[in-house]
């Protein structure tokens, strides 16, 4: 029987890098709940597809990389770098052509060997910066 680590594995290299849809029927459960590193959120299997094929739209090649994971039997922690070429319309931005990466954090939850909930942090300010998009004002405190 796969661990869950399997999971988190089989979700970014056959879903995301290889775009093997077919998977997500495997893996996900129907009611799968994602937020993405970008901010957007959906539920169910076909939204969540959806958001992924908009993502290979905007970034050929995209690719997303495992530096890092810790896990246990029903939660998991994945430190990630996400890649691709800047070639259609993200964040406001026209293709620039650029090779754009920046870093993450996802934390999954599983149920009986299915990936339930996904939630991604990701550095959009500094994916912000590499595309040339208007930058939210720094933090200032006090």
């Amino acid at each position: 029987m796969p661990d869950s680590r399997n999971l988190v594995e089989r979700f970014y290299n056959d879903i995301w890098n290889r775009q093997d849809f077919a998977a997500a029927e495997e893996i996900l459960t129907p009611d799968f709940r994602f937020r993405g590193s970008l901010g957007s959120e959906t539920i169910g299997i076909p939204a969540f597809l959806a958001y992924a094929q908009s993502i290979h739209a905007a970034l050929a090649d995209y690719r997303c990389t495992i530096e890092e994971m810790v896990a246990d039997d029903i939660h998991i922690a994945a430190r990630m770098t996400f890649t691709g070429l800047h070639r259609g319309r993200l964040f406001g931005v026209e293709a620039t052509g650029r090779t754009v990466a920046w870093a993450g954090a996802a934390f999954f939850q599983v149920a009986q060997m299915r990936t339930v909930s996904l939630w991604v942090l990701g550095d959009v300010e500094g994916l912000k910066q590499q595309l040339g998009a208007a930058r939210s004002a720094p933090f200032q405190a006090g």
